[in-house]
C-alpha cells in the first residue's frame, strides 16, 4: 500500500505548534540600527547583534558599494579553484592584527568556520570536550568530525578536569571547545582555567569569539585579550556579522594552523569565497573598531546603565549572570516568553522570546548597542515592568 513519505512533516509541525516552539521570521525595513521599522511601526531594537552600530554605518556602505563597482557582486567560486581578490588577503591580515595572531583565514560564515575547523583538527580517534551551552555550530562541528564527544556542565572547570583525567589518555588528540560569550546567556567562559587544563592534559583549545570580537578587550580583540592571554596556543574562531556589521567568519591562530586549514577544512575549500562587498565592509569595520574606541566605551556605559536601572526598578527580575551586551531574563514557560515578547512589541520594543530547544529554559533576550540612547533604555525598563509584572 502506498503511503505519503512526507506526511510526517505536517505532524511534526503540529507538535512544534502545541509546544509553543514554532518560529517564523519578522520583516524589518530600512537601515539596521537602534530603531527599526517592523510591520510599519518604529520599534526600539533590542534584538540585534550589531553591538557597535556598524551595520548601517555609511563608511561600511560606501566600502561595500565601491567593492561591487570594482570587483562585481560575487566571488564566482572557491578561492582555490577560481582565485581570490587582494581584499580577501587584506581582511585576513587585518583580523590577524586585531587578534594578535600570526595569521587568519576567512570563511563565508561563522557557522562554516566552526564546521570546517573542528572537522579538520580532529577525527574518529580523538576526543572533543564541549561546554553544555555551546552554540549549534560548535556542537555540529564536533559531530561532523566523527570524534567522541563529551559535554561538561556549563563553565564547570572542576567537572571538566574530572572528565579529562578519566578520558584523555584513551584518545590520540583532544580538543576543548567553548564559546567565549555565550549568546543566549551573556556570560563569559573561564578561559584562563581552560588553558591551564589544556596544558596539563595536552589538549587543543578552540574558542568561538562571535559575540566578543569588537566588544571585549582593551582594543576589542575579544575574550582572549580580555583575559590577557594573547600569544597562547589556541584556535580563535569568530564572525564578521555581529559587532563588525558585515558577513562571514574567520579562524585566527598560528601560521601553521591557518596553512593546515587552507588544505584541510572542507567548508573553506569547497565553498564560494566571501563576496567582495562583505569583505571590504568587514575591513572598514575593523579599522573603525581600532580607531574609534569610544564606540566600545559607549556600549559598556549603556550596559551599565541598563543593569543599574533594572536593579533599581525591577529588583525581582530573574536576570541571568552576564558580562556582555547580552542580558536575558527567564520566564516559566515558552507561552510566558511569547506573551512577554508580544507585550514588549506592543510597547514599541523589539526583543525576542527565546525558547527550547535553543535554550533549556524560556527567556527574553535583550541585546544592547552602542547606538542606543538613554531614552531607549528607559523605555525598555518601563515596558519590562509592565510586561513581566
Amino acid at each position: 500500500m502506498s503511503t505519503d513519505p512526507y506526511a510526517w512533516i505536517e505532524e511534526s509541525l503540529a507538535t512544534i505548534h502545541r509546544a509553543d516552539w514554532y518560529r517564523s521570521v519578522q520583516t524589518i525595513y530600512g537601515l539596521p540600527g537602534a530603531t527599526v521599522l517592523l510591520a510599519g511601526q518604529e520599534m526600539i531594537n533590542f534584538a540585534s547583534n550589531d553591538y557597535l552600530g556598524l551595520a548601517g554605518d555609511e563608511r561600511l556602505i560606501q566600502a561595500a558599494t565601491s567593492a561591487i563597482q570594482t570587483y562585481g557582486t560575487g566571488s564566482t567560486g572557491s578561492r582555490l579553484l577560481s582565485g581570490h581578490r587582494e581584499v580577501h588577503r587584506d581582511l585576513e591580515k587585518a583580523i590577524a592584527s586585531l587578534k594578535q595572531t600570526e595569521d587568519a583565514v576567512v570563511f563565508s560564515s561563522g557557522y562554516l568556520a566552526n564546521l570546517g575547523a573542528i572537522s579538520a583538527l580532529i577525527g574518529k580517534r580523538d576526543l572533543v570536550v564541549s561546554d553544555q551551552y555551546n552554540h549549534s555550530s560548535l556542537k555540529n562541528g564536533a559531530i561532523l568530525s566523527g570524534a567522541t564527544i563529551i559535554e561538561y556542565p556549563h563553565c564547570d572547570v572542576a567537572a571538566l578536569r574530572t572528565q579529562l583525567s578519566q578520558q584523555r589518555q584513551s584518545y590520540r588528540r583532544c580538543l576543548i571547545i567553548t564559546d567565549s560569550v555565550f549568546s543566549m546567556d551573556g556570560d563569559v567562559c573561564p578561559l584562563p582555567a581552560l588553558l591551564e587544563l589544556a596544558d596539563e592534559f595536552s589538549c587543543m583549545v578552540l574558542i568561538d569569539e562571535a559575540h566578543a570580537t569588537g566588544v571585549l578587550g582593551k582594543t576589542g580583540a575579544g575574550c582572549v585579550e580580555h583575559f590577557d592571554c594573547p600569544g597562547q596556543q589556541l584556535v580563535q574562531i569568530g564572525t564578521l556579522s555581529k559587532a563588525l556589521g558585515s558577513l562571514g567568519g574567520y579562524v585566527a591562530g598560528s601560521a601553521s594552523l591557518i596553512d593546515f586549514l587552507r588544505n584541510r577544512a572542507p567548508s573553506w575549500i569547497y565553498t564560494t569565497a566571501l563576496s567582495p562587498a562583505d569583505t571590504t565592509a568587514a575591513l572598514a569595520a575593523i579599522s573603525i573598531v581600532q580607531q574609534e574606541p569610544q564606540r566600545r566605551t559607549q556600549l559598556w556605559q549603556n550596559i551599565a546603565y541598563l543593569k543599574e536601572s533594572l536593579q533599581k526598578q525591577l529588583p525581582n527580575l530573574k536576570l541571568l549572570p552576564s558580562e556582555s551586551p547580552i542580558l536575558c531574563f527567564q520566564l516559566p514557560s515558552a507561552a510566558d516568553a511569547l506573551k512577554a515578547g508580544q507585550q514588549l512589541r506592543n510597547a514599541g520594543i523589539f526583543a525576542p522570546a527565546i525558547r527550547p530547544p535553543t535554550v533549556p529554559t524560556s527567556r527574553i533576550r535583550i541585546s544592547v548597542m552602542a547606538t542606543h540612547e538613554t531614552v531607549h533604555i528607559q523605555k525598555l525598563v518601563v515596558a519590562l515592568s509592565r510586561a513581566i509584572y
